[in-house]
């Protein structure tokens, strides 16, 4: 039987892991990714307005549909001169103290043809929709790109500080040996200095190095949606960098599914069905009705028979506003230059994408010559670093030489971490150039 304070002590010790585990999150870029996006406010309010045009859409709908009313009333009227005469010589008329009648109308019309314009309202409200879509596609690439970038952000901040603490056991390592070089009277106490002082100096990168980490992991929190204390564990976001297809592979796959390209076609139907729904203005409307009338002047709400009357009407009106025949000519020439409009700016559009791609594509191709430059200076670094501390050891190399050897083979390792990651996030960001980052 263990005692009761070795227990809580048990429980005490187990405390600090578990609140560390609740706040600590590891995650992949996918999963990074598509927690942005689950938890994306930016893409809520687009669903908002998706739902705005669909609704939008069903209230033209409503207007296709026959419209019908019904009304029911009842009067009452007090007479109070109730004897009439038209004159000397003609009896009189004696109507009653007071009336009460009951009136009723049922009406039902419907549009049978009103030269197309409902049927271009309920299609263009159509592609309305389509346009709120698209445009949330548009959100959900942007929230993607902030997440990989943010991603790789804390991913070259955590490699630098892998770097920085290798670095600084290196350092304390050199510390060690010079103070035994010191004490066996092979280098001066200027040797020790020099090393401690590359110790504060790397240990003031690891400080600012900590806090851009915590700088960047809160705004990663806050894009994914995670309690804003969340450390974020990330893995390698490129274990292997992609191949880049050919330049014109991209531009043909940007043409086809950059977002606002699909917006100015969409653009361009919507405004082509203005343009006819303008022209139809021109064109006669013709509907038909049916109209039912109840009259019960008998004064009881249930009239005995034959006092009271419940005529049925049915009819179809025509009506053509000749004067649009010339009137509506300019409208239509304003619409049509408009629409022309759409096209001009899709042309322009597609221009900057084309240069907008090359770009990345050459960043890309640049990045990706910087990590192989970059390999090659760390293997010669590290064969400087190897003999500058083989010098050292032989008291034929100083301690500057030594140092600087020493800052050069970490400069290097951290600057090809970061090229790593730039190249990553330059890969993305050609994809996402394209209109499509999850390719």
């Amino acid at each position: 039987m263990i005692p009761r304070s070795i227990r809580l002590m048990l429980v005490a010790s187990l405390v600090p892991a578990t609140l560390l585990a609740q706040s600590t999150r590891e995650l992949n870029i996918n999963q990074a990714i598509e927690l942005g996006i689950a938890n994306s406010k930016n893409l809520k309010l687009s669903q908002n307005k998706i739902d705005q045009a669909v609704a939008q859409l069903e209230v033209v709908k409503d207007n296709a549909l026959p419209s019908a009313s019904a009304s029911f009333m009842y009067n009452h009227a007090e007479i109070p001169t109730n004897t009439f005469s038209l004159g000397e010589g003609s009896s009189a008329l004696h109507l009653p103290k007071r009336a009460d009648a009951f009136v009723g109308t049922a009406a039902v019309q419907e549009l049978v043809y009103g030269g197309g314009k409902l049927r271009y309202a309920k299609e263009s409200t159509k592609l309305l929709a389509e346009v709120a879509r698209l445009d949330a596609d548009k959100s959900k690439e942007e929230i993607s790109y902030a997440v990989i970038n943010t991603y790789y952000s804390l991913y070259k901040v955590l490699q630098s500080r892998k770097v920085v603490d290798q670095n600084l056991e290196s350092i304390a390592a050199q510390i060690k040996q010079a103070q035994r070089f010191f004490e066996q009277g092979i280098v001066t106490k200027n040797d020790v200095l020099r090393f401690q002082l590359q110790q504060a100096n790397v240990t003031l990168t690891q400080m600012d190095i900590e806090s851009n980490r915590k700088i960047i992991n809160y705004n990663l929190d806050i894009l994914l949606g995670l309690p804003e204390d969340t450390e974020v564990k990330i893995s390698d976001p490129d274990a292997a960098l992609k191949v880049a297809g050919s330049l014109g592979d991209y531009i043909n796959t940007a043409m086809v599914n950059r977002q606002e390209l699909k917006q100015l076609d969409v653009q361009d139907k919507v405004a082509d069905f203005n343009v006819k729904t303008i022209k139809a203005n021109t064109r006669p409307t013709v509907g038909v009705g049916a109209n039912l009338y109840y009259i019960n002047p008998s004064g009881s709400f249930i009239p005995p028979v034959n006092q009271y009357l419940l005529p049925v009407t049915l009819g179809a009106t025509v009506s053509w506003n000749v004067g649009s025949l010339w009137t509506n000519k300019n409208k239509v020439t304003e619409a049509k230059i408009q629409q022309k409009e759409i096209t001009l700016q899709k042309d322009i559009l597609s221009d900057q994408v084309k240069t907008d791609i090359n770009k990345n594509y050459q960043n890309y191709q640049v990045a990706i010559n910087k990590i192989k430059v970059l390999e090659t200076s760390i293997a010669q670094a590290t064969e400087n670093d190897k003999l500058l501390a083989s010098k050292y050891k032989n008291n034929v190399a100083s301690v500057t030489d030594r140092i600087d050897a020493e800052t050069l083979l970490y400069q290097a390792k951290i600057n090809l971490e970061i090229a790593k990651a730039d190249a990553g996030l330059a890969y993305y960001t050609l994809l996402k150039s394209t209109g499509k980052i999850t390719q």
